[in-house]
């Protein structure tokens, strides 16, 4: 991973009210530190890849989620699209599965239990959607109860950084 990603700030969540949301918060934020390495871990020796093709089967032919949004425009690069994301209230969401040639991931957390997440790819490719959060619900999230395409509202915020997709590019699933 390059230098300027693992600096980017990292995404928070909102305290939560509940009892039950406030322990999932504090085991999240003991957890978080360690999850690149499990995640990387799990992958290496199969687990991820098993998770990822028998639970979310339909990433397995591109080994992207769904939502394609567009490409970067290439009048601009990754590093300020992200540099304008984050500014945006996106931050670093190293807590997630990665996509195939995934770049970067950050989200933008609406409360404890909802979140943006944007994903950009080595080819440029910019997919999004809308989701829960790991921290508020890790299994519905990794089975995508809840994953809903947000292109228009994706598709506003980003008018000038991304274009349609061409026909070249990965199906949008």
């Amino acid at each position: 991973m390059e230098k300027w990603i693992r600096e980017l700030p990292i995404s928070r969540v909102a305290y939560p009210s509940s009892v039950a949301d406030r322990l999932k918060f504090w085991f999240w934020k003991v957890y978080s530190p360690f999850h690149p390495f499990v995640r990387d871990a799990s992958f290496h020796i199969g687990i991820g890849k098993f998770l990822m093709h028998r639970v979310v089967p339909e990433t397995k032919a591109s080994g992207r989620q769904d939502f394609l949004l567009g490409v970067l425009n290439p009048a601009h690069s990754v590093q300020e699209l992200v540099s304008f994301l984050i500014k945006q209230g996106f931050g670093n969401h190293f807590v997630a599965w990665k996509d195939v040639d995934e770049v970067v991931s950050l989200r933008r957390t609406v409360d404890f239990k909802h979140q943006y997440h944007l994903r950009i790819f080595a080819d440029g490719e910019v997919r999004c959607h809308f989701e829960y959060t790991p921290e508020y619900h890790p299994f519905l999230h990794l089975v995508r109860v809840g994953f809903e395409d947000r292109t228009s509202e994706f598709k506003e915020l980003l008018q000038e950084w991304v274009i349609a997709p061409s026909t070249s590019s990965k199906a949008n699933s």
